[in-house]
């Protein structure tokens, strides 16, 4: 295993021990090698995965298997309802809530997921974006629903390609809140954000990064879509659809927006036959991983190591991840 320490990561000395966290694109092995760890170190998990907090949602999310949530405490699983709100301003101020109340209790914590936007929140807080405007962001929705979203993210590719980039078309709510900032403040998203304070929360954050080769993870990502149609990925999304379809058109219930459910929903309206869905779902978890991958470049310090390719390597991993942690950090 590879594993380097940033040249401006500080050695802890706390009461408080570090928070891993543990992040990476879909399919590159996060929550197996959490659960590992968590249970080596005697440590809770923090889920940061938009979509596992919905109790719904369960074969399309990879959410852990029964006996894992029995072995390890995951916090922010199956808490939530689809019809009900939570953003990433939630998860990172009650993150913060229970990780003190996980080392108040003499455990440990580890934060695992890709959800992009969940990670920085918790890690560096939010900046100080301008509040909505209602004049223009209701002339951009008018804009959105007249020529599309795919003229507006191009806009925003000129205007800011790095914010584009960690996002695509289909994302029209950050699309638009990015563009209703430029309008605002006449500056980008990204310089803004690169202005912004770390937050003093008190704890101590190690973030570490699962590499993949791309052959490997796009090999990943297609056994796994494959896996999940065979555990019944259709049947669960077809009760969804059922369930709520009067919402699905509005576009504002995100967590129905998620690959590997829009992609069905389309089948099952007979836009598309369900081999174009399969592969769809495919495509757009790689183009998915890409845009991780992009944001956690672009605006998180990560220590990247190379995960192992064979499951059966994975306590060796594990076993040299510690020790290396244990020179920098009291474990």
């Amino acid at each position: 295993m590879q594993f380097q320490l940033k040249p401006n990561m500080p050695f802890i000395t706390s009461a408080q021990p570090a928070v891993i966290v543990i992040l990476g694109p879909t399919a590159s092995g996060k929550s197996a090698f959490a659960l590992a760890l968590a249970k080596k170190i005697g440590a809770e998990i923090i889920s940061a995965d938009s979509r596992q907090v919905y109790r719904e949602l369960n074969i399309g999310v990879a959410k852990p298997p029964q006996e894992a949530l029995q072995e390890v405490k995951h916090h922010f699983v199956d808490e939530k309802q689809i019809r009900e709100p939570f953003s990433a301003g939630d998860f990172a101020a009650e993150a913060i809530e229970r990780i003190r109340e996980i080392h108040n209790r003499g455990k440990r914590a580890i934060i695992a997921g890709g959800s992009t936007l969940y990670l920085e929140g918790v890690l560096k807080g939010f900046a100080d974006l301008p509040p909505a405007n209602a004049e223009i962001r209701g002339r951009l929705l008018l804009e959105l629903e007249n020529i599309g979203k795919e003229p507006l993210y191009e806009r925003l590719c000129l205007r800011d390609p790095v914010q584009a980039a960690t996002l695509d078309p289909t994302k029209t709510q950050r699309l638009i809140r990015s563009l209703e900032i430029i309008e605002i403040t006449g500056t980008s998203v990204t310089a803004l954000l690169a202005k912004q304070n770390k937050r003093h929360t008190g704890l101590h954050f190690f973030t570490t990064g699962l590499s993949v080769s791309r052959e490997m993870l796009y090999q990943r990502i297609n056994q796994r879509t494959d896996e999940m149609i065979e555990a019944g990925l259709c049947l669960e999304a077809e009760q969804l659809y059922d369930k709520y379809r009067e919402i699905l058109a509005d576009k504002r219930t995100t967590a129905l927006q998620s690959v590997g459910y829009q992609e069905l929903f389309n089948y099952f309206d007979g836009a598309i036959n369900f081999a174009e869905a399969l592969k769809l779902i495919k495509q757009h978890t790689r183009n998915y991983a890409k845009r991780q991958l992009t944001f956690f470049n672009n605006r998180l310090a990560v220590n990247w190591i190379n995960v192992p390719e064979k499951s059966h390597d994975l306590d060796i991993f594990v076993n040299s991840f510690e020790q290396k942690m244990a020179k920098c950090f009291s474990l």
